[in-house]
């Protein structure tokens, strides 16, 4: 089995809720249909604010998150990379650090800053329609593929989420310490359909593979079987060409990843 996340936090009676800050070049009226409302809070927060996700604040908020931030893996120590200050939506990074990273994947971890959702709707549209992938540059001379892992969701009524977050957040730990994984983002539930999405991106489809097979894992995702009324696996690769700055999603064709 190929790795993914479950995203546990919420379920589609308990989300918080979620602006999706639209870029300063976009009209008003771009930026209010990037709005959803996925609950109701009482607090007012700095919107410059990082907010704390945990299964309490994910499950029961009191105060209004304005995005769905990135969680990059924390590079290997002497990698560090200077926080991008221009930046209004800064990601999040794991305590946990990366064993080692290529060089090529450390220019896509510095892209990955910049990733959003590009629609509310990311669980419903397909996966490259759900995110600003088109936003993402690398140097032209850099060649590359990545093996991308989506996981669509829907929970089950009244399914215990705090059991299940914990369990996720060990895993992903687990695998960010095993290597591979660059960057994970998960989404909330979408008040109407229920459905979710989550995705992970790895350096290669080998160490997602190696990833599930860790106790971790296999824990989380047991708990996973009997907590969600849908749940589906979509694999994508993401490619850098040599020439072009830009990536593109392909799809995943059985194949590793070539680099």
């Amino acid at each position: 089995m190929d790795f993914t996340f479950a995203p546990s936090h919420a379920d589609s009676t308990s989300a918080p809720h979620i602006g999706l800050k639209a870029p300063d070049t976009e009209s008003e009226h771009d930026r209010h249909e990037l709005v959803v409302d996925l609950g109701v809070t009482d607090t007012e927060r700095d919107p410059h604010e990082l907010p704390t996700f945990s299964s309490e604040s994910l499950t029961k908020p009191t105060s209004t998150v304005l995005y769905l931030p990135p969680l990059l893996s924390s590079l290997p120590r002497g990698l560090g990379i200077l926080p991008d200050t221009s930046l209004e939506q800064q990601p999040t990074f794991t305590e946990a650090r990366l064993p080692d990273i290529d060089p090529v994947s450390l220019s896509l971890h510095k892209a990955l800053h910049r990733f959003h959702p590009a629609t509310p709707h990311y669980a419903e549209v397909p996966y490259q329609e759900a995110f600003n992938w088109h936003e993402l540059e690398l140097p032209e001379d850099e060649e590359r593929e990545w093996y991308c892992v989506a996981f669509r969701s829907k929970r089950l009524p009244g399914s215990d989420s705090g059991p299940l977050y914990d369990a996720d957040e060990k895993a992903h730990r687990e695998a960010v310490l095993s290597g591979g994984l660059i960057m994970y983002w998960y989404g909330v539930p979408n008040p109407q359909t229920g459905m979710n999405l989550a995705t992970c991106i790895w350096q290669s489809r080998k160490h997602a593979v190696a990833a599930s097979s860790h106790p971790e894992h296999v824990r989380a995702m047991t708990l996973a079987a009997v907590s969600y009324e849908v749940y589906t696996l979509e694999r994508h690769k993401l490619r850098k060409l040599r020439g072009e700055r830009g990536v593109t999603i392909e799809p995943f064709d059985g194949a590793e990843v070539v680099w």
